[in-house]
């Protein structure tokens, strides 16, 4: 495709990043390395450690030539198009997650939609994403399948938005995707056995690409004879019930 659809000649490219401690040759293309040496202007959830990732990547990159903007929930909204200025001047720019994809359960996509609104041309890269690692691994209908982000806080609210996504599972024959803020996991398990159907399938995809990754389907009949802590541990969530 011509880049002549596009409006200025800067790219935004969406780096993938590791989704914790693992070596960087077995998760990320050596094309990341290549893309990250040429762009010094990141948009970033944070800065120390997307310095980190970046020096991982790529250890002899200049740190001190590096331009970063914070996006995060503390950033004022109405400055974020100015964070695509380089583009305009036909300058790439790189936007960096915390962990995993851009754009994907993360801030980012608030840019993406920005650069195409812009006309600027958006790129994304290969790299890990928990969502469909998980969703690869759990055996469940990857034809059809819902992300939920996190579920609500409040027990009365989290019970119903439970058998909610069971019943949506079982009537669309779709796989229900969720996460939890990792200290609260294994309270989460013991909601979905106290809740769910004894015959609804859990899968639970602990530490994604990790050395103690583990990715394990039953179900919540199973699950309820089975000890398991996920304490602190990234963790990717999956249920279906049979139609």
């Amino acid at each position: 495709m011509s880049n002549s659809i596009f409006k200025f000649s800067g790219k935004l490219y969406l780096i993938p990043t590791t989704l914790g401690e693992s070596k960087i040759s077995e998760v990320l293309p050596e094309s990341i390395g290549t893309i990250i040496e040429k762009i010094d202007h990141y948009i970033v959830e944070n800065e120390k450690t997307a310095r980190r990732s970046i020096k991982l990547v790529l250890p002899e990159k200049s740190q001190s030539s590096l331009k970063l903007n914070a996006l995060n929930k503390f950033t004022d909204v109405s400055i974020l198009s100015t964070f695509l200025d380089p583009c305009k001047e036909g300058v790439d720019v790189g936007l960096l997650s915390e962990a995993g994809c851009p754009g994907i359960a993360d801030p980012g996509a608030e840019i993406v939609k920005l650069a195409h609104e812009m006309g600027i041309q958006v790129i994304p890269l290969v790299g890990p994403s928990s969502i469909l690692l998980a969703m690869m691994g759990s055996g469940m209908n990857g034809q059809s399948f819902t992300f939920n982000g996190y579920l609500p806080i409040d027990k009365k609210e989290r019970k119903q938005e439970l058998k909610t996504l069971e019943r949506i599972s079982s009537e669309r024959n779709q796989a229900q995707l969720f996460i939890e803020t990792p200290y609260r996991n294994n309270q989460l398990v013991e909601d979905l056995v106290q809740i769910l159907n004894p015959a609804t399938k859990l899968c639970i995809a602990c530490d994604l690409t990790l050395a103690s990754e583990y990715i394990i389907t039953k179900s919540i009949l199973d699950w309820s004879k089975t000890k398991v802590d996920l304490h602190k541990r990234p963790t990717m969530f999956i249920i279906q019930k049979d139609v």
